[in-house]
């Protein structure tokens, strides 16, 4: 065989099939970094820092990986073979090891540090070697022109299919373990078009490569249930993907209570869930007033609609979530539809599967009552709904003697967060009235209510049945201790979202 394993004059099949690669590489290279990213999203919080600091550090990665291509002189067309199985191999296991190391704390970033790298460096040698493999052909302007442009209209192509095809039709193993597949597909058409100039522990490679990834394909469900069960304590008893998130429901293998979790965040959990819910919508209701038509924001599970039925003058509810998959569940899914009580089917209920802002924006009803349980603002997409904007949209369509009430955190753990939130609806015109309950599985947590116009009562008469709040509980829940008193915080806004990173801090303590 001759040291250069690179032909004097590429065929036109060798020639096609070596642009078509570039294509390929480049969509298997955006995506893997969309896995890592998601998955590190999922498990550790904090998307923006998950995404920017995946994408920064692949980058860098890919810059080592093409200062490193000069060191091979020959044998580029095997060098190119021996990449791409590399990068299937650790691409393709990659989000399957990130869930299995997540348990050992210690190791977990290391392990995805490290990932990025490699993959990273790997990916960083492939357009090099392929441009200097295609500069046999034709002039090195021309191949650059052709390898960047396919590179990066492949980049566009599994950027666009991961969110919209990949992670709701795959999820996140198959995902990877299919991209895995994808480049090894590159790998045989090399091996097909430039066989007679390779040797055969190339095709022993693919095939070995094709094994461990066909078998982690077809084997992916057993493999994400081992991975995600290393996760919760709980029997997990539902899981599915959305577009939006991962839905899981757990139940305990004693008391058989649920547990449901979006992207591995707790939303509820059965055994003590009527205080959190009690406490959401009782305050705001038991304020004398007109209370026919009601909007609640998020509550998806259809629990916070079950406490507010029980106000026989409730005429009209509006439910706005985003993800049709959650409200889906919660109606259908007889443990979660058991314990609101069928609330998603009461035709008082309508169902609006839309982003929270965007219906706020359009809508053309007022409401008397808004009740708002959106997830933490954890990331710059939840951040905007805690927003003096959002809350400004909200206040027009509210009637003039309209309330609200809303989730504001834990005052203990994320004090700052908790301030920030009533002190942003005071400067969307609000006035505001802060209190506290105690949730066994979140701790303190915390609650603000908002009027349109006028004052808040200092007193709440809970005249409807309830298992835990009432009216002697409200008269001292907005009792703060000096830990977590009320202090100086900026306000949220679209334009500087400080509760993100007020958040952060926050959880990180």
């Amino acid at each position: 065989m001759n040291q250069n394993d690179v032909p004097e004059t590429l065929n036109p099949r060798q020639l096609g099939v070596l642009l078509g690669s570039v294509l390929v590489i480049a969509l298997c290279g955006i995506v893997y970094e969309l896995i890592i990213a998601t998955v590190s999203s999922y498990l550790l919080g904090d998307s923006v820092y998950q995404f920017s600091i995946t994408i920064g550090l692949f980058m860098f990665a890919m810059g080592l990986g093409s200062y490193f291509t000069k060191l091979i002189e020959t044998q580029l067309v095997r060098a190119f073979v021996t990449v791409e199985l590399f990068i299937a191999l650790i691409g393709g296991v990659c989000s399957t090891l990130l869930f299995v190391v997540f348990p050992h704390y210690a190791l977990y970033k290391p392990v995805m540090y490290g990932l990025i790298i490699v993959i990273g460096t790997l990916v960083g040698f492939e357009i090099p070697l392929l441009t200097r493999i295609l500069s046999r052909q034709r002039t090195l302007q021309q191949s650059i022109a052709h390898v960047l442009s396919l590179d990066y209209f492949g980049a566009l192509v599994g950027s666009a299919a991961f969110p919209l095809l990949m992670l709701p039709y795959l999820g996140l193993f198959r995902s990877s373990y299919a991209i895995g597949l994808l480049n090894v597909f590159v790998v045989y058409c090399a091996l097909f078009v430039f066989g007679s100039r390779l040797r055969w522990p190339c095709w022993l490679g693919a095939l070995g490569v094709t094994a461990i990834l066909a078998t982690g394909l077809v084997y992916s469900t057993v493999i994400r249930r081992y991975a995600e069960g290393q996760l919760f304590a709980d029997a997990i008893i539902y899981t599915e993907q959305t577009p939006y998130q991962r839905i899981i429901v757990t139940k305990h293998d004693v008391n058989g209570k649920l547990r449901l979790y979006l992207d591995g965040h707790i939303q509820f959990c059965e055994r003590e869930e009527y205080r959190y819910h009690e406490a959401l919508v009782h305050p705001a209701f038991s304020i004398p007033g007109q209370r026919s038509r009601v909007l609640i924001l998020g509550g998806g599970d259809g629990l916070a609609a079950r406490e507010i039925l029980k106000y026989e003058d409730v005429e009209t509810i509006d439910l706005v979530d985003i993800d049709e998959r959650v409200t889906s569940l919660c109606r259908r899914f007889e443990p979660i539809r058991r314990l609101n009580e069928g609330s998603l089917d009461s035709p008082k209920l309508h169902v609006h599967n839309i982003d929270a802002f965007r219906f706020v924006r359009e809508t053309q009803n007022h409401y008397d009552r808004v009740i708002i349980d959106f997830p933490d603002p954890r990331n710059d997409a939840l951040t905007k709904l805690y927003s003096v904007e959002f809350y400004r949209l909200l206040r027009r369509v509210m009637t003039p003697q309209g309330f609200l009430t809303t989730q504001s955190s834990s005052p203990y753990y994320t004090r700052e967060v908790f301030w920030g939130i009533a002190h942003t609806l005071q400067a969307a015109g609000f006035a505001t009235h802060s209190y506290q309950i105690h949730v066994p599985t979140f701790g303190n947590w915390g609650f603000t209510l908002g009027g349109v116009e006028g004052e808040i009562p200092k007193t709440f008469p809970i005249d409807v049945p309830t298992q835990f709040l009432t009216t002697e509980v409200m008269a001292v829940a907005d009792v703060f201790g000096r830990d977590v008193s009320e202090i100086v915080v900026p306000t949220n806004s679209l334009y500087q979202p400080n509760l993100y990173r007020l958040y952060q801090q926050g959880a990180s303590r």
